[in-house]
């Protein structure tokens, strides 16, 4: 038995990948990737939809070959990949067992050793010692215990003869999430873990993995959780040289890094894309002079006026090879968002709801008076009529009881939490006729209209695409285009993280602060609830 086992996991836990790379269907998906985990580093993979980040933890647990590039493991390694398979016939033990396949092969071995010694075989004392090592260096006997523990703070189920067939996939994927939390892995690799898991579970997840000694490798768009485990965040998101980003001193370090190096791209491409206009303007006003060079005025000696076209012929072929050489190297970067100004009424009551109830979705009354630059969050578990009273506020639905009253002219505005049936149409269609259709109706200025384009929402490959055949976070950027093209006075948001990117969730969380409208969030988002702790909050139950 090695004597790399008999050590503890803060000692041998360690994964490295070196420029590797990986494309799939001629397209790259990962690009000159370079990661080193070592015990006690938590890594945060952070990116948009599509950028490999399952794809890299494939990589990194040895079930996926780069194309190029190098991985090296050391220690025991626990993956909890976003897909759950059910299992026809296992049962939650079955599971269990599997998933501490590892911790019941060391304990085999114990066994055998300790039996090998009691019949005072050669060599037994030497084989019990490494055994028993191995054992106490993932603290084996206590692994089902630790187990049991996870099982319950998940809320999993931990009848071992139930069958997995009559389990959702949330409880699969919790009880395969108690099982890694308890098995003493040297390395856990998680992909998006928060999935399936309530308030509570969301509080045990985040403090095994601050206390687990080995490494950990953590895909997800969990805010919280990413600021309070993380050491180092890898960005796979598009950088100016393509190539992915690793950012220290936790969440914090990367939302100030990624600022910094976001800032320095657009100056560099700015001050390219300057550089060129400026070539460019000097090759025109060099070709201009030639072009008057060969016109004298009338009563001008030509000969004279003649003599100066070889200079200017030089100085246009100056220009020409300047502007040539000037090579834009810089991409352009991502889009960045843009809140447009929104009307106010300043001192006058916008929206009042009075005492409102739905039968069956809003039981408790809610009562809301909003003016501009008001704030509000709507809190409550789910089922308790978040959502349903966004909707009588936004008069897409009527109150059972109660009443809404809002000013005359005030424009009100909601992002519901699910994107509409998508069209066949593009996207930008879809953007121009919702926003037409306000400006005929009246209720927006012509001169308030604003494109698409300048939101910062969707890219011109995305707005050009038709609707169906856009992500669903795509599609949800288109939603919330159309809300704030309307110039809304009161902005009523449900849930609005869901499906966003961290980055424009930020940027979002930023310009509503700053918004002269009144807004109201209804979000289980945490981060999102620390980011506006100090706006009002209305819980319903």
């Amino acid at each position: 038995m090695s004597s790399l086992i008999a050590l503890p996991a803060r000692a041998r836990a360690h994964l490295n990948a070196a420029d590797v790379s990986l494309a799939r269907g001629g397209r790259p998906v990962l690009t000159g990737v370079d990661v080193t985990v070592s015990p006690g580093d938590r890594l945060g993979v952070v990116g948009e939809n599509g950028r490999g980040k399952t794809t890299l933890l494939r990589v990194l647990a040895g079930t996926l070959a780069p194309d190029s590039g190098s991985v090296h493991r050391a220690g025991t390694l626990g993956v909890a990949d976003q897909e759950m398979p059910s299992g026809d016939h296992r049962t939650v033990g079955d599971l269990i067992d599997v998933e501490l396949r590892q911790v019941r092969a060391v304990l085999r071995d114990f066994e055998a050793a300790t039996l090998a010694l009691a019949e005072d075989r050669p060599g037994a004392g030497e084989t019990y010692a490494e055994a028993l090592a191995a054992a106490e260096a993932i603290g084996a006997w206590e692994a089902d215990r630790r187990v049991d523990v996870s099982l319950a703070a998940l809320g999993a189920v931990a009848d071992r003869d139930r069958p997995l067939a009559e389990l959702s996939v949330g409880q699969r994927y919790r009880i395969r999430l108690a099982c890694l939390l308890g098995a003493g892995h040297d390395l856990l690799l998680l992909d998006e873990p928060t999935n399936h898991l309530d308030a509570s579970g969301l509080d045990h997840l985040t403090a095994k993995l601050r206390e687990h000694p080995g490494g950990v490798v953590l895909v997800s768009h969990d805010r919280a959780l990413l600021s309070d485990v993380v050491t180092t965040v890898l960005d796979l998101d598009p950088t100016s040289d393509g190539r992915p980003r690793v950012y220290g001193g936790g969440y914090a370090g990367y939302r100030e890094g990624q600022r910094a190096e976001r800032e320095r791209w657009e100056t560099a491409y700015r001050d390219q894309q300057n550089e060129r206009h400026r070539l460019a303007q000097d090759l025109s006003a060099a070709q201009n002079r030639l072009s008057t060079g060969w016109r004298p005025e009338k009563g001008t000696g030509k000969h004279t006026r003649a003599t100066r076209a070889p200079a200017l012929v030089r100085a246009v072929h100056r220009r020409q090879e300047e502007l040539e050489a000037h090579v834009v190297d810089v991409p352009k970067p991502p889009l960045r968002f843009q809140l447009p100004d929104l009307a106010t009424f300043p001192g006058a009551t916008l929206l009042r709801a009075d005492e409102v109830t739905v039968r069956g979705r809003l039981t408790g009354p809610a009562s809301v008076l909003l003016r501009s630059g008001d704030r509000l969050v709507v809190t409550g578990p789910n089922g308790s009529g978040k959502s349903t009273l966004l909707a009588v506020l936004g008069g897409v639905l009527e109150p059972g009881t109660g009443s809404v009253q809002r000013r005359r002219g005030a424009r009100i505005g909601l992002l519901a939490q699910e994107s509409p049936q998508p069209s066949r149409r593009p996207a930008f269609e879809v953007f121009e006729a919702a926003v037409g259709r306000r400006v005929s109706e009246g209720r927006l200025a012509g001169s308030e209209r604003i494109g698409l384009g300048q939101l910062g929402l969707l890219p011109s490959g995305a707005a050009h695409r038709p609707v169906r055949e856009l992500s669903i976070g795509q599609q949800r950027r288109l939603d919330l285009a159309i809300l704030l093209a309307a110039r809304p006075h009161v902005v009523l948001l449900d849930e609005p993280t869901n499906h966003l990117s961290m980055a424009l969730v930020d940027e979002l969380t930023d310009a509503l602060g700053a918004t002269g409208a009144a807004v109201v969030l209804a979000t289980h988002d945490r981060q999102l609830l620390r980011d506006t702790a100090g706006w009002p909050r209305l819980a319903v139950s």
